[in-house]
């Protein structure tokens, strides 16, 4: 057909989802003006990945997660530093353990005990100022990528709605003609048959899968608010345990604050992927809406490029079409046969029924070509024939959703990588501070150790 129509647009809902959560569908040719990406590939020791936004190439999904290689790499490092530092520690206490528990970072850091302990509330303040952001930006982002969903969600639905009321009006077409032309009756029979088949896997589509993208979109929901909650715990607690000087209790912080600041790392490169795919996402929306027919999510569109649609547009196109070429050539008939001629038919009130499908072998849907005094026959909806409910679904996610949607994933992230660097500053605070008060006593609340354990710390040193 020269013109991408067809009722089988509710099959939009299906492929957009795919193409966004779930890499099963297969891509057309490029695009001409689509936006390229380079980007290293590891799957391919680290060459550029050098074609379009293609949710269906792993290759893409491994050049976009590793975007955020520098969170990844961050979380492997401190691991490892935390696993050789326990080592060291827990070796060097075995052999130290008969001999004196001060050292030359206990002596000689006395004088810094005002300066560590303004360094440790700046950077836990910072700390849960980061958390506390990262909370707020975690809510929000989740609220956005709802909203996202819901709005696909809802065009599928209408879509589906659509499909369901052409069902209703071409059944009602087929009783009709049942007594009067059985075969195109039938014909209009198999069609209804077939978009209902179309409408039940859109509607099964929805029902299997919300909820699975319901769940894809709350475990990262609920794991920053875990990590972020269980941050502000911990720092609450290491403040508590720096004030009371419980030597113990804040080594055992410090072990838990060394993994949480991994995970903060890990959350940190995923969050960049997230933002890196959220833009490559909605910089493809922003194309379509530009050019819809030269844009790689038109080939997903069966509204917009699809044999399947052609074929049972053209099925109806063609069952219309010479139903009406019959119904004209009997009025026609009927005229002749009462001796009527052609002006005689017109002032009687007598009128052609409006054709407003072409002829073979397209069967366009061409209204604009009846005649004026022709009966028309009523309109094929213009959300079916031209992906009207498509288009303005991907046009509002464009204007209204999709800039918002990727800086509060863009927020999300640059607030995970402040608290993830505060929190190794901390962790180094916390660690220098255990060395700070070993054998030393302090009274609870103060900032410098008792003046007479100090002295016998630092004799013992001397000795």
């Amino acid at each position: 057909m020269s013109k991408p129509n067809g009722p089988l647009v509710s099959f939009v809902f299906l492929l957009v989802f795919s193409s966004i959560f779930s890499p099963k569908l297969v891509f057309g040719s490029i695009p001409v003006h689509e936006r390229i990406i380079m980007r290293p590939d590891p799957l391919r020791h680290l060459k550029h990945y050098n074609d379009v936004f293609n949710v269906t190439n792993k290759h893409y999904w491994a050049s976009t997660a590793f975007t955020g290689i520098h969170g990844y790499a961050m979380a492997g490092v401190w691991t490892l530093c935390g696993v050789y530092l326990g080592i060291f520690m827990i070796f060097k206490n075995s052999i130290a353990s008969n001999e004196s528990s001060s050292s030359w970072l206990t002596v000689h850091s006395d004088r810094y005990f005002l300066l560590l302990f303004i360094l440790f509330l700046l950077l836990t303040l910072f700390a849960i100022i980061a958390a506390s952001f990262v909370i707020a930006a975690n809510q929000i982002s989740q609220h956005r990528t709802k909203k996202l969903k819901n709005t696909l969600v809802k065009a599928g639905h209408e879509v589906t709605q659509s499909i369901r009321r052409l069902i209703t009006k071409m059944t009602r077409m087929q009783y009709l003609l049942l007594p009067y032309d059985q075969k195109t009756s039938s014909r209009l029979n198999v069609t209804t048959h077939r978009l209902g088949r179309e409408s039940r896997m859109i509607r099964n589509f929805v029902r299997n899968h919300e909820h699975s993208l319901d769940v894809a979109i709350q475990v990262p929901y609920i794991a920053h608010l875990g990590i972020a909650s269980v941050n502000l715990l911990l720092l609450v607690a290491a403040l508590v345990l720096f004030l009371l000087h419980w030597q113990p209790g804040l080594i055992f912080i410090i072990v838990f604050c060394w993994i949480l600041t991994a995970l903060c790392w890990v959350l940190t490169g995923f969050d960049f992927f997230l933002h890196i795919f959220a833009e490559d996402t909605c910089s493809t929306f922003e194309d379509f809406v530009q050019e819809p027919y030269n844009n790689s999510l038109s080939s997903l569109l069966p509204c917009m490029s699809s044999r399947k649609s052609e074929k049972i547009l053209t099925e109806i196109g063609s069952t219309i079409h010479d139903f009406i070429g019959k119904l004209n050539s009997k009025i026609t008939e009927v005229c002749t046969t009462m001796g009527l001629s052609e002006e005689n038919f017109e002032m009687l009130g007598f009128k052609m029924i409006c054709d407003p499908f072409s002829g073979a072998p397209d069967f366009n849907y061409e209204p604009g070509d009846c005649a004026k005094d022709a009966i028309p026959i009523g309109k094929i909806p213009d959300s079916l024939t031209e992906c009207t409910m498509v288009k303005n679904t991907f046009s509002e996610i464009s204007l209204n959703q999709c800039k918002p949607f990727r800086s509060s994933l863009l927020w999300q992230w640059a607030s995970v990588l402040s608290l993830s660097i505060s929190m190794v500053f901390l962790v180094f605070t916390l660690i220098l501070k255990a060395y700070q008060q070993r054998g030393r006593n302090f009274s609870i609340c103060s900032i410098f150790p008792n003046r007479s354990n100090s002295v016998n710390v630092e004799n013992q040193n001397v000795q």
